[in-house]
């Protein structure tokens, strides 16, 4: 009976210790939490730019960073409320409500600029924009988009392009890659042929 018990304690004991060595040698799980800066840094990469810089937003001043557009089909408009281009707004609406969903996203730029058509403050603007217009495209708070004083991104559009926005709506169409595609004067509205086609274009490529 001894004998017995003896050899089951001895073999419980060698078990116990084969288990603590397999324990010892089975590496520890690696943690996925450090995957999280390089993803980030994977989509910092992709952004172009042309797209990276940060704006205020209209409604809220809250900063916003243009990069959460990259990928996307971009038109960039400087707007103004008291212009004869200002109906312009229900067309881009329009435009966004259409092709939002496909890759479009319509950006809009407040400017006082040309003929003192934007005196307002944001809230004044954002009024105009959201209760009379419906509008839902992102707009930003109120800058220069000529000149010394132009904000980075139409800075960087006029040197791409060679043209200065020359009065209110002005437009700019960015491809999915950041290239600027084209510029179009005030007078080509929203639902012209020629932009809807080059937008629908982009958006296939």
């Amino acid at each position: 009976m001894f004998y017995r018990s003896a050899f089951f304690a001895s073999a419980f004991a060698a078990a116990f210790a084969t288990s603590l060595s397999a324990m010892a040698q089975t590496p520890p799980a690696v943690s996925a939490a450090p995957a999280a800066p390089a993803a980030s840094a994977a989509a910092a990469a992709a952004c172009p730019a042309l797209l990276k810089q940060t704006f205020k937003r209209l409604q809220d001043d809250a900063p916003q960073d243009l990069c959460q557009y990259a990928g996307k089909v971009v038109l960039v408009v400087n707007t103004a409320s008291y212009c004869g281009f200002t109906v312009q707004y229900e067309g881009l609406e329009k435009l966004y409500a259409k092709y939002g969903s496909k890759g479009l996203v319509v950006l809009g730029f407040p400017s006082n600029d040309f003929g003192k058509q934007e005196p307002g403050s944001s809230k004044e603007i954002a009024d105009l924009c959201y209760n009379t217009y419906g509008v839902k495209f992102p707009m930003f708070a109120k800058s220069a988009v000529t000149g010394s004083a132009a904000n980075p991104l139409h800075a960087q559009l006029i040197k791409a392009t060679g043209k200065e926005p020359k009065w209110n709506f002005t437009k700019y169409l960015i491809d999915r890659n950041g290239k600027v595609i084209e510029h179009y004067p005030s007078k080509v509205t929203p639902d012209d042929k020629q932009l809807v086609t080059r937008i629908e274009q982009a958006l296939a490529s």
